[in-house]
C-alpha cells in the first residue's frame, strides 16, 4: 500500500516537473512590456530577457534610469517613461506600446512597478498615505492592464503580476499590504476571464529581497516623518519608547532580506517562457517553509507568530483618548 502511494506520489512529481521544464520555441519573436524598470527585479528582468533575445519594451520612471538601461542592453531592448499613477501617461505609454508590437500583439505584460512606502501601524497613518500606495500598486496596474488588454489577447499572451506574500499576510499597516490583496483579487478573476481566450496571468509572490524598496535608510525616514506626523492621542497611546522599538524591529527584518533577486526574475522569466506556467510564484525558501503555512493556521496562531516580536504599546488607548 505504502509503496503504491509512493509511486503515485513520484509520478505526480515527476509531470509537474515534465510540465515545468517544457519551454516556448521563437522566443525571439515575442515582445514584452515590463513596468518599473529603473532599479530591482525590473531592471534586472529587462536585461535577463534581453540576453534571452525577446524584443524587451521596458517603462521607466526617470530619464536617468532610462538612459542606463539601454547603455547596459542591446539594441534590441527599447525604453519609455511612464508613471503609472498618471492616467495620461499611462494612455501614452500603451499607444507607444501599440507603435512598436503593431499586427504581433504583445506577448507579455509584467506588472512590476510598486511602492512600499509609507509603511507603519495604521493609527499613525493618513487617507493620503493609503491613496499613495495604493494609485501605484493596485490602480496603476489595474490601469496599464487595461489599456494594453487588446494587444495581449491579440497575441494571446501572458500577464505576470506582482504580488508580495504580504498579499497573503498582512503583518505591518499602511497600503501595500492592501494593495498586494488586491493584486491577488484582481489577478484571479481576471485569469478566469481571460481563460478562454488563451491568455494566461500568473502572480509572483516573494518574500524580502534586498532592493532599493526595503532599502534600511529609506525605509527608517519614512517612518520618522510618519511618526511626526501621527495624531496626538496615537503618539500618547503608542509613546516614544514604543516607536524607538518598532524602528528596531522594521530594521531588524530589512537586514534580513535576500539579496538573490534573481530567484524573482527567474520565476517571471519562467511565466513569459513555459509551455504551462504556474498560476502562482511563491519566491523565496521562507516564503515556501514558513508564510505560506503560517497563512493557512488559525488566526489565533498566526496572530500570535506575527505580532509576538513587538513589545504592547506603552499606554492602551481608552475610548475617551480616541475622540
Amino acid at each position: 500500500m505504502w509503496l503504491l502511494l509512493m509511486l503515485v506520489l513520484a509520478l505526480i512529481l515527476l509531470y509537474r516537473w515534465y510540465r515545468q521544464i517544457r519551454l516556448l520555441e521563437n522566443l525571439t519573436d515575442k515582445y514584452v512590456f515590463v513596468t518599473g524598470c529603473d532599479t530591482g527585479f525590473g531592471n534586472l528582468l529587462a536585461k535577463q530577457l534581453d540576453k534571452r533575445g525577446m524584443r524587451v519594451l521596458a517603462a521607466c520612471l526617470t530619464e536617468t534610469g532610462s538612459e542606463k538601461l539601454k547603455n547596459e542592453t542591446s539594441s534590441r531592448l527599447q525604453t519609455t517613461i511612464l508613471d503609472i499613477a498618471n492616467t495620461q501617461s499611462v494612455s501614452s505609454a500603451a499607444l507607444w506600446v501599440e507603435e512598436n508590437v503593431r499586427n504581433k500583439g504583445l506577448w507579455g505584460l509584467v506588472n512590476n512597478a510598486g511602492i512600499g512606502l509609507p509603511t507603519a501601524p495604521n493609527s499613525w497613518l493618513r487617507r493620503e498615505d493609503f491613496v499613495k500606495v495604493l494609485n501605484v500598486n493596485l490602480l496603476g496596474m489595474i490601469d496599464v492592464t487595461l489599456c494594453l488588454l487588446p494587444l495581449i489577447r491579440r497575441a494571446r499572451g501572458r500577464i505576470i503580476n506582482m504580488s508580495s506574500v504580504m498579499g497573503r499576510l498582512a503583518f505591518v499597516g499602511g497600503g501595500y499590504s492592501i494593495s498586494r490583496f488586491g493584486v491577488e483579487a484582481f489577478s484571479d478573476s481576471l485569469r478566469r476571464e481571460l481563460q478562454p481566450f488563451g491568455v494566461k496571468v500568473s502572480i509572483i509572490e516573494p518574500s524580502s529581497f534586498k532592493t532599493p524598496a526595503t532599502d534600511i535608510k529609506t525605509t527608517l525616514q519614512s517612518l520618522n516623518d510618519v511618526w511626526k506626523q501621527a495624531p496626538l492621542w496615537a503618539k500618547d497611546s503608542y509613546g516614544q519608547q514604543y516607536f524607538q522599538d518598532y524602528c528596531r524591529f522594521i530594521e531588524y527584518r530589512l537586514s534580513k532580506c535576500d539579496p538573490h533577486i534573481n530567484q524573482v526574475t527567474d520565476s517571471i522569466e519562467h511565466a513569459l517562457t513555459a509551455v504551462h506556467p504556474w498560476t502562482r510564484y511563491s519566491v523565496g525558501w521562507i516564503t515556501k517553509l514558513y508564510f505560506m503555512p503560517v497563512s493557512y493556521l488559525p488566526t489565533f496562531i498566526s496572530d500570535y507568530l506575527l505580532a509576538h516580536p513587538l513589545k504592547t504599546p506603552s499606554r492602551l488607548c481608552s475610548s475617551q483618548d480616541c475622540n
